[in-house]
């Protein structure tokens, strides 16, 4: 008889342990959300951090931001990721030069696309269509002109 109820008290303070358990684990997780909320940063603020070659290896990406530099856009340290600074560089010299950009933001996006397909026609490589897809034949022409320095 003993050991019937000794085997209940264990059952019954498993069972008490593991409810308690599971109602301490949903009230931490409960307060997760809030804390990561408050935790949380405006996406506004955020600088894009992604990087797009656009099909380029290293080398070729690296040749881009050495004529980044070279033409005086600033892309930062040549390192063969293109990321937020060398398409911010992009994005003004592809301005500057006439070529609509757009917004100097980092972002990879259809104007960039567009001047860059303007820039690559204009340079005597054919980009195809100025449609702001970055399509094989975009990909291939920046790939070509990137094939050695500027």
């Amino acid at each position: 008889m003993r050991t019937s109820l000794a085997r209940t008290l264990v059952t019954t303070s498993a069972v008490v342990g593991i409810a308690l358990g599971g109602l301490a684990g949903a009230g931490a997780s409960v307060a997760a959300p809030q804390h990561a909320a408050t935790a949380a940063v405006s996406s506004s603020r955020l600088a894009p951090q992604a990087v797009n070659n656009l099909g380029l290896d290293t080398a070729r990406a690296k040749n881009w931001q050495s004529c980044l530099n070279f033409w005086g856009f600033n892309a930062g340290t040549v390192d063969g990721q293109l990321g937020t600074n060398s398409w911010k560089a992009a994005q003004r010299m592809l301005n500057a030069w006439g070529y609509d950009g757009g917004t100097v933001d980092g972002i990879v996006g259809r104007n960039t696309i567009m001047g860059l397909q303007r820039f690559l026609n204009d340079s005597g490589i054919y980009a195809g269509a100025v449609d702001g897809i970055a399509g094989p034949q975009t990909k291939a022409a920046f790939w070509d002109y990137n094939a050695s320095g500027c």
